[in-house]
């Protein structure tokens, strides 16, 4: 239990610490002139897996669930 709130404290201050920072770009730049001459393409031999897709068909036992409203009119 003690590490699941240090986990989550820690997920939270990286949510904050990531929203409160802005970015603004002053000077859009450029990429640099780049001239490739030659080379050649590598010769790779890929076995591919194997993937059987098919179907099936099962049947889901769902709760039956009672619902009961309340007074909508308090808050």
């Amino acid at each position: 239990m003690r590490s699941s709130k240090r986990w989550l404290a820690a997920v939270a201050a990286l949510a904050i610490s990531a929203g409160a920072c802005t970015a603004k770009v002053e000077d859009e730049g450029k990429m640099p002139d780049v001239d490739v001459k030659g080379g050649e393409m590598p010769k790779v031999d890929v076995d591919p897996a194997q993937v059987n897709v098919g179907t099936d068909t099962n049947t889901v036992v769902t709760p039956t669930v009672n619902v009961t409203p309340t007074d909508t009119t308090r808050r």
